[in-house]
């Protein structure tokens, strides 16, 4: 099983910065890749960023030039430094991540969610 503990969600002003944190933990071998999606009221879940194990990475078109993922110590953590927030980036973001347990399992798992909130 992986565990992944998420911080950083907030209120923000138009404008302003956030970083989310999220760190997995668990009976972990491997992680392939580690992300942020995010859910508002009414619509779907949508991908924000992703990075892979390699490093390679994928932002949604709405936050490239914005956001940046990245991995940090301690391992297995991501960062998502959010910059230039706008009102429509109000959400509940979801760390996930896609791994490899000591077992041979492979396992996606979710993080409970960080609101994050641009209001004036």
């Amino acid at each position: 099983q992986v565990q992944l503990v998420e911080s950083g969600g907030g209120l923000v002003q138009p404008g302003g910065s956030l970083r989310l944190s999220c760190t997995a933990s668990g009976s972990i071998y491997s992680i392939n890749s580690m992300g942020w999606y995010r859910r508002t009221p009414g619509k779907q879940l949508e991908l924000v960023a992703t990075i892979t194990s390699a490093g390679r990475t994928n932002y949604a078109d709405s936050v490239k030039g914005r956001f940046t993922i990245y991995r940090d110590s301690p391992e297995n953590t991501v960062i998502l430094q959010m910059n230039s927030l706008k009102p429509e980036d109000t959400a509940v973001y979801y760390c996930n991540s896609d791994s490899e347990l000591l077992n041979s399992d492979s396992s996606v798992s979710w993080g409970q969610g960080t609101q994050v909130t641009v209001s004036s």
